[in-house]
């Protein structure tokens, strides 16, 4: 299985962290440059000529192997083509008239940053040019060019950062790619290691049991599972920051000078914005399989993209839909941490489900005021919960049980929690940050 440990790391002294920058700020210049000149190829502007992939990309590296390091430079150029690769193939993906999920055009890799605000602090390591090592002294030590070697208090030839916090997976069979940056926001550096876990760590279903969701334009999610329980993960709070960030944005970017697009400030609130999204939702993926998967839970349903749009289509529900909720990023997550459990995904169509009546069956009778659906034949429920359970009951063969009282869950900027008119109410929580803490203790030899 593919899974990524994400951990806060830090310099040892403030010359390890000036290192650290040059580090970071040379690898942010080096995908600069061999952007630029992908980015003209693609673009046919004159002095440049043949296709992306004629770009002068020895000369880069050796140009900036004496900083970063022969395999590190190697590696920033190679992830620059990956993300080249994406592009194009996304662009055909867009193309393509029987492909639904790319909705967007897509753009070619960007710049990490600009001539006015500086650049990015973003980097990549190749993967056998790094260690990591867990535990009292948890560390990171990985190799730099020569012109940073004598600049840094770690032993030998290797410079160490201390990792604080511990991971998810310490124990894998193998690693890819590090990639490091220094978080404006939090002001901190972070760490992305993906790694390959052993089938082993994965779970089995403890029964048979099935599962449907319904993703809504306000409730994040409405599940049923065929034991009875229901699950509402509440999202307008959410979508409530979302929106006032893209407004904010919005007010910023009119006030800026004829010719610029973005500033330091624009720049931080989208990744304000994006990790605020990214990290409730994997939250709530986490949440909710283990859920399922304490109710036996083996398959869970999910509606496609197409029937959301084709059932609830308006202006903020096509934004909640892409830009908020990243109904495809969040299917890629459920189905990554589903696979812990060994339990399955399934895509299917839940068209009509959010209008039907489960009483009378009618789809013309029904009417919906904000979370409440009503037939005229006397049915009266919450509508996207009675939608995943229609749902449900499509696609299982299963006798789907009487339906328990639903938990409700909502929001609290660090996990989901049951509110008070849900089975159980919100308990105090305390900050598991431990950016600010005093981490591991990583200044011993190797």
């Amino acid at each position: 299985m593919k899974r990524t440990n994400t951990f806060a790391v830090r310099p040892l002294t403030d010359d390890d962290e000036q290192v650290l920058r040059e580090l970071l700020d040379a690898s942010a210049a080096l995908w600069n440059e061999i952007n630029y000149q992908r980015l003209m190829r693609y673009n046919d502007e004159d002095g440049f000529e043949g296709d992306v992939w004629d770009a002068d990309t020895g000369q880069l590296e050796g140009q900036y192997k004496c900083v970063l390091g022969a395999s590190t430079a190697q590696q920033v150029i190679a992830t620059n083509s990956e993300a080249w690769r994406s592009f194009f193939r996304l662009k055909d993906e867009f193309h393509d008239p029987d492909n639904q999920q790319v909705t967007e055009h897509p753009e070619p890799p960007g710049f990490r940053g600009n001539e006015d605000d500086g650049r990015v602090f973003k980097g990549v390591i190749r993967k056998d040019a790094y260690t990591v090592e867990w535990g009292d002294r948890s560390r990171l030590e990985f190799v730099v060019g020569e012109e940073l070697r004598d600049k840094h208090s770690s032993p030998k030839s290797r410079f160490r950062l201390e990792i604080v916090g511990d991971p998810n997976w310490p124990e894998y069979d193998d690693q890819s790619r590090l990639e490091l940056w220094y978080d404006e926001t939090d002001d901190v550096f972070r760490a992305s290691q993906p790694v390959t876990v052993s089938d082993d760590a994965q779970a089995t279903p403890l029964a048979s049991e099935e599962a449907a969701l319904d993703i809504g334009a306000n409730n994040l999610v409405a599940c049923t599972t065929t034991t009875g329980e229901q699950y509402l993960y509440e999202g307008r709070e959410l979508f409530d920051r979302f929106r006032d960030t893209t407004r904010e944005i919005a007010r910023l970017q009119s006030k800026l000078s004829e010719g610029r697009y973005s500033s330091q400030r624009i720049r931080r609130l989208y990744r304000q914005r994006t990790r605020r999204r990214d990290h409730a939702q994997a939250a709530l993926c986490r949440d909710l399989i283990e859920r399922l998967y304490d109710e036996g839970v083996a398959t869970v349903y999910i509606g496609g993209l197409t029937d959301v749009l084709d059932t609830h289509w308006s202006v903020e529900t096509n934004a909640k839909t892409h830009n908020f909720w990243a109904f495809k990023q969040f299917t890629e997550r459920l189905a990554t941490t589903a696979e812990e459990y060994d339990i399955s995904i399934a895509v299917r169509s839940e068209a009509w489900t959010s209008r039907e009546c489960p009483q009378c069956g009618s789809t013309d009778r029904t009417h919906r005021h904000q979370d409440t659906l009503m037939c005229q034949c006397g049915f009266e429920g919450h509508a996207d919960l009675t939608a995943s359970e229609t749902f449900l009951a499509r696609q299982t063969v299963q006798a789907v049980r009487p339906m328990a009282r639903p938990v409700r869950l909502e929001w609290d900027s660090h996990e989901w929690l049951e509110i008070s008119h849900s089975h159980r109410p919100k308990q105090q929580r305390t900050d598991p940050s431990t950016v600010n803490s005093d981490g591991n203790l990583a200044a011993g030899e190797s």
